[in-house]
Protein backbone atom coordinates (compact mmCIF):
# COMPACT_ATOMS: atom_id res chain seq x y z
CA UNK A 1 0.00 0.00 0.00
CA UNK A 2 1.24 3.23 -0.79
CA UNK A 3 -0.77 6.62 0.26
CA UNK A 4 0.97 10.00 -0.69
CA UNK A 5 -1.09 13.30 0.48
CA UNK A 6 -0.16 16.75 -0.42
CA UNK A 7 3.45 16.39 -0.93
CA UNK A 8 5.64 19.15 -1.59
CA UNK A 9 9.57 19.06 -2.79
CA UNK A 10 11.29 22.12 -3.83
CA UNK A 11 15.30 22.39 -4.66
CA UNK A 12 16.08 25.97 -3.37
CA UNK A 13 13.68 28.47 -4.87
CA UNK A 14 12.32 25.87 -7.64
CA UNK A 15 8.85 24.18 -6.73
CA UNK A 16 9.29 20.45 -8.26
CA UNK A 17 6.39 18.58 -6.45
CA UNK A 18 3.59 20.71 -5.27
CA UNK A 19 1.14 19.14 -3.58
CA UNK A 20 0.98 15.35 -5.31
CA UNK A 21 -1.46 12.96 -3.87
CA UNK A 22 -1.76 9.47 -4.65
CA UNK A 23 -3.10 6.02 -3.78
CA UNK A 24 -2.26 2.60 -4.36
CA UNK A 25 -3.45 -1.38 -3.28
CA UNK A 26 -1.59 -3.89 -1.57
CA UNK A 27 -0.67 -5.17 -5.11
CA UNK A 28 -0.99 -4.33 -8.83
CA UNK A 29 1.10 -2.74 -11.25
CA UNK A 30 1.51 1.04 -11.79
CA UNK A 31 3.08 3.73 -13.42
CA UNK A 32 3.63 7.32 -13.38
CA UNK A 33 3.93 8.83 -16.84
CA UNK A 34 5.59 12.45 -17.38
CA UNK A 35 8.18 13.43 -19.87
CA UNK A 36 12.20 13.55 -19.19
CA UNK A 37 13.70 16.03 -16.12
CA UNK A 38 9.94 16.37 -15.13
CA UNK A 39 10.31 15.29 -11.42
CA UNK A 40 9.78 12.28 -11.69
CA UNK A 41 13.05 10.99 -10.23
CA UNK A 42 12.54 13.45 -7.46
CA UNK A 43 9.16 11.10 -6.36
CA UNK A 44 10.87 8.56 -6.77
CA UNK A 45 13.95 9.78 -4.04
CA UNK A 46 10.97 10.77 -1.83
CA UNK A 47 8.97 7.27 -2.21
CA UNK A 48 12.14 5.90 -1.25
CA UNK A 49 13.17 8.06 1.59
CA UNK A 50 16.34 9.57 0.22
CA UNK A 51 15.30 12.95 -0.24
CA UNK A 52 12.94 14.64 2.80
CA UNK A 53 9.75 16.41 1.66
CA UNK A 54 9.19 20.36 2.38
CA UNK A 55 5.73 18.91 3.54
CA UNK A 56 3.07 15.98 2.82
CA UNK A 57 2.86 12.47 3.91
CA UNK A 58 4.08 9.53 2.26
CA UNK A 59 2.63 6.14 4.12
CA UNK A 60 4.17 3.01 2.77
CA UNK A 61 2.50 0.58 5.00
CA UNK A 62 5.60 -1.75 5.11
CA UNK A 63 9.55 -2.00 5.59
CA UNK A 64 9.81 -4.71 2.91
CA UNK A 65 10.85 -2.52 0.16
CA UNK A 66 12.93 -3.42 -2.82
CA UNK A 67 14.83 -0.50 -5.55
CA UNK A 68 15.85 -0.33 -8.95
CA UNK A 69 16.99 2.96 -9.75
CA UNK A 70 17.85 4.89 -13.11
CA UNK A 71 21.17 4.07 -13.25
CA UNK A 72 22.54 0.87 -11.92
CA UNK A 73 24.03 1.81 -8.64
CA UNK A 74 25.97 -1.11 -8.57
CA UNK A 75 28.91 -1.94 -5.90
CA UNK A 76 32.00 -1.98 -8.62
CA UNK A 77 33.84 -3.88 -6.28
CA UNK A 78 31.86 -6.93 -6.63
CA UNK A 79 30.81 -9.46 -9.24
CA UNK A 80 27.46 -9.24 -10.65
CA UNK A 81 26.10 -12.43 -8.59
CA UNK A 82 27.68 -10.75 -5.64
CA UNK A 83 25.87 -7.54 -6.54
CA UNK A 84 22.50 -9.47 -6.42
CA UNK A 85 23.08 -11.75 -3.49
CA UNK A 86 24.07 -8.52 -0.98
CA UNK A 87 20.33 -7.57 -0.67
CA UNK A 88 19.91 -11.48 0.57
CA UNK A 89 22.57 -11.07 3.20
CA UNK A 90 25.87 -9.96 1.43
CA UNK A 91 27.69 -13.32 1.79
CA UNK A 92 31.40 -13.73 0.46
CA UNK A 93 30.08 -16.11 -1.67
CA UNK A 94 27.34 -15.05 -4.20
CA UNK A 95 23.90 -17.79 -3.46
CA UNK A 96 23.00 -19.83 -5.95
CA UNK A 97 19.48 -17.90 -6.13
CA UNK A 98 21.78 -14.80 -6.50
CA UNK A 99 22.60 -16.53 -9.46
CA UNK A 100 18.89 -17.74 -10.56
CA UNK A 101 17.87 -14.17 -10.50
CA UNK A 102 20.66 -13.23 -12.78
CA UNK A 103 19.74 -15.64 -15.19
CA UNK A 104 15.91 -14.78 -15.11
CA UNK A 105 17.25 -11.79 -16.56
CA UNK A 106 19.20 -13.26 -19.43
CA UNK A 107 22.57 -12.69 -17.20
CA UNK A 108 23.46 -16.60 -16.46
CA UNK A 109 26.92 -16.49 -18.22
CA UNK A 110 28.21 -13.21 -16.51
CA UNK A 111 27.78 -13.90 -13.15
CA UNK A 112 31.51 -13.61 -12.42
CA UNK A 113 31.66 -10.58 -14.16
CA UNK A 114 32.58 -6.95 -12.30
CA UNK A 115 30.28 -3.74 -13.30
CA UNK A 116 33.19 -2.78 -15.52
CA UNK A 117 33.10 -5.46 -17.61
CA UNK A 118 29.31 -5.65 -18.38
CA UNK A 119 27.84 -3.00 -20.84
CA UNK A 120 24.80 0.07 -20.03
CA UNK A 121 21.79 -2.45 -20.61
CA UNK A 122 23.64 -5.57 -18.39
CA UNK A 123 24.52 -3.53 -15.51
CA UNK A 124 20.78 -2.00 -15.79
CA UNK A 125 19.65 -5.83 -15.85
CA UNK A 126 21.76 -6.85 -12.61
CA UNK A 127 20.00 -3.50 -10.96
CA UNK A 128 16.99 -4.95 -11.85
CA UNK A 129 17.60 -8.90 -10.40
CA UNK A 130 18.67 -7.18 -7.14
CA UNK A 131 15.57 -6.10 -7.07
CA UNK A 132 13.35 -8.67 -8.44
CA UNK A 133 15.75 -11.78 -6.04
CA UNK A 134 13.98 -10.86 -2.53
CA UNK A 135 10.48 -11.19 -2.20
CA UNK A 136 9.50 -7.33 -1.21
CA UNK A 137 5.86 -6.26 -0.68
CA UNK A 138 6.38 -2.60 -2.35
CA UNK A 139 8.62 -2.36 -5.59
CA UNK A 140 10.07 1.16 -7.23
CA UNK A 141 11.46 1.21 -10.46
CA UNK A 142 12.71 4.40 -11.88
CA UNK A 143 13.23 3.91 -16.20
CA UNK A 144 13.25 0.19 -15.48
CA UNK A 145 13.66 -0.67 -19.46
CA UNK A 146 16.35 2.21 -20.02
CA UNK A 147 18.76 0.65 -22.14
CA UNK A 148 17.23 -2.65 -22.19
CA UNK A 149 16.91 -4.71 -26.02
CA UNK A 150 13.20 -5.47 -27.52
CA UNK A 151 13.53 -9.15 -26.14
CA UNK A 152 14.71 -8.18 -22.76
CA UNK A 153 11.96 -5.62 -22.42
CA UNK A 154 9.47 -8.59 -23.21
CA UNK A 155 11.21 -10.57 -19.98
CA UNK A 156 11.19 -7.97 -17.73
CA UNK A 157 7.48 -6.66 -18.53
CA UNK A 158 6.43 -10.80 -17.71
CA UNK A 159 8.61 -10.40 -14.55
CA UNK A 160 6.55 -7.14 -13.24
CA UNK A 161 3.50 -8.27 -14.49
CA UNK A 162 3.67 -11.55 -12.33
CA UNK A 163 5.32 -9.66 -9.19
CA UNK A 164 2.35 -7.32 -8.96
CA UNK A 165 -0.01 -10.01 -8.99
CA UNK A 166 1.34 -10.28 -4.91
CA UNK A 167 2.82 -6.92 -4.57
CA UNK A 168 2.41 -3.70 -5.69
CA UNK A 169 5.14 -2.43 -7.84
CA UNK A 170 5.15 1.48 -8.94
CA UNK A 171 7.03 2.30 -12.24
CA UNK A 172 8.33 5.31 -13.25
CA UNK A 173 8.48 6.07 -17.04
CA UNK A 174 8.70 8.15 -19.86
CA UNK A 175 7.68 5.45 -21.75
CA UNK A 176 3.64 4.92 -23.04
CA UNK A 177 4.59 1.52 -24.75
CA UNK A 178 5.73 0.48 -21.94
CA UNK A 179 3.64 1.64 -19.23
CA UNK A 180 0.69 0.22 -21.44
CA UNK A 181 2.46 -3.59 -21.43
CA UNK A 182 2.62 -3.68 -17.79
CA UNK A 183 0.69 -1.51 -15.94
CA UNK A 184 -2.76 -2.06 -14.69
CA UNK A 185 -3.39 1.99 -14.46
CA UNK A 186 -1.17 4.67 -15.46
CA UNK A 187 -1.37 8.13 -14.26
CA UNK A 188 0.16 11.12 -15.13
CA UNK A 189 2.70 13.35 -13.21
CA UNK A 190 0.88 16.44 -13.04
CA UNK A 191 -2.70 15.45 -13.28
CA UNK A 192 -1.58 14.29 -9.85
CA UNK A 193 -0.77 17.67 -8.59
CA UNK A 194 -3.80 18.82 -9.74
CA UNK A 195 -6.40 16.97 -7.44
CA UNK A 196 -5.97 19.30 -4.59
CA UNK A 197 -7.28 17.70 -1.29
CA UNK A 198 -10.53 19.41 -0.56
Amino acid sequence: MLKIKDLSFSYGSQKIIDNLSLSLPQNGVFAIMGPSGCGKSTLFSLIAGLETPDSGMIELGTDSIAFSFQDARLLPWLTAAENVDFVLGGKKTASERAKEALSEVGLGEDADKYPDELSGGMQKRVSLARAFVRKSDFILLDEPMNGLDAETKKIIIEKIKNIGKSALVLLITHDVNEAEQCADAIYDFYRLMEKRSP
